[in-house]
């Protein structure tokens, strides 16, 4: 592990400190944890807009292959 400083609101400070006892954590476990659900969170995020921006890129092309007749060949198998 890398050790990293930050600084929190007393607020902040207080209400970590709250929910670490109630969960009997350790602050840096309840912060670790938080980060990684944020990591995950934003990575998530971050893979379903590049899908959402590539949906339809090919749907103007003309050079590829008419995959309807193609499949409906397939499908009298």
């Amino acid at each position: 592990m890398v050790r990293t400083q930050i600084y929190l609101t007393e607020g902040q400070r207080d209400e970590l400190a709250a929910i670490a006892k109630a969960m009997g954590k350790k602050q840096s476990e309840v912060i670790r944890e938080a980060v990684d659900r944020l990591i995950e969170q934003e990575g998530c995020g971050k893979r379903e807009a590049v899908l959402r921006e590539s949906a339809g890129i090919w749907k103007d092309r003309k050079d590829l292959p008419d995959f309807r007749s193609i499949r409906t060949e397939w499908d009298r198998s």
